[in-house]
């Protein structure tokens, strides 16, 4: 068959019905998976193109999740937690992985850039939930960004207010307090800078 008359998908990428073909049960499996997915997030508002989940997603609250495309979350031995308060904002890019055992609660706003890997048991939250003196007064939260290309590793935990800058490291176990400087490794408890990565390692913008 000559190259003209090849099958060609309706996005334009040739193949796709031949790799219907030549493994139909693998394409049913990842069609399952696809579709059991998008189950698992449809408490989200908005989930992008090959969103996948392995093993157990929870959704939880009254505000707005969105999801962007190519999101992983891989939660096959504890479950992953996705939290919006009433009138709270939870946006993940493109992109993301997400480890099992990941808490990410927003009480206001939290915001994941594009390419961002998380770690195992890592909390997110944009509220203390408590004060210290007087643990039945809620504090007011106070946004939390994680810029694109960013690192969690294992058992990271982000506090409220706190942005981490684009390409940014924070190593396991740390405790982020402030904010992360673009670039920068950082950790520790509370964490505090141990490297910067020279800006020419930093992919620029559209690349």
């Amino acid at each position: 068959m000559s190259d003209a008359t090849q099958a060609v998908s309706p996005a334009g990428s040739p193949g796709l019905a031949g790799r219907v073909l030549r493994d139909p049960l693998g394409s049913l499996r990842t069609a399952w998976q696809l579709a059991a997915s998008r189950w698992q997030a449809r408490r989200c508002q908005s989930v992008g193109r090959l969103f996948r989940v392995w093993g157990k997603l929870v959704v939880d609250g009254g505000g707005i999740i969105t999801l962007g495309d190519r999101v992983r979350i891989r939660a096959s031995h504890l479950p992953v937690e996705l939290a919006a308060g009433s009138g709270a904002t939870l946006t993940i890019g493109s992109g993301v992985f997400i480890n099992s055992g990941v808490s990410i609660g927003a009480a206001r706003s939290i915001t994941i850039g594009n390419n961002v890997a998380i770690g195992n048991y890592t909390l997110i939250m944009d509220t203390d939930f408590h004060t210290p003196g007087d643990h039945t007064k809620v504090p007011e939260p106070r946004p939390v960004v994680i810029e694109d290309d960013v690192w969690l590793g294992a058992r990271v935990t982000v506090l409220k207010g706190v942005t981490i800058g684009r390409g940014a490291t924070v190593a396991a176990g740390a405790v982020v307090t402030r904010n992360v400087a673009a670039g920068s490794i950082v950790g520790g408890v509370p964490a505090k800078p141990l490297k910067s990565s020279p800006p020419s390692t930093l992919k620029g913008d559209g690349e």
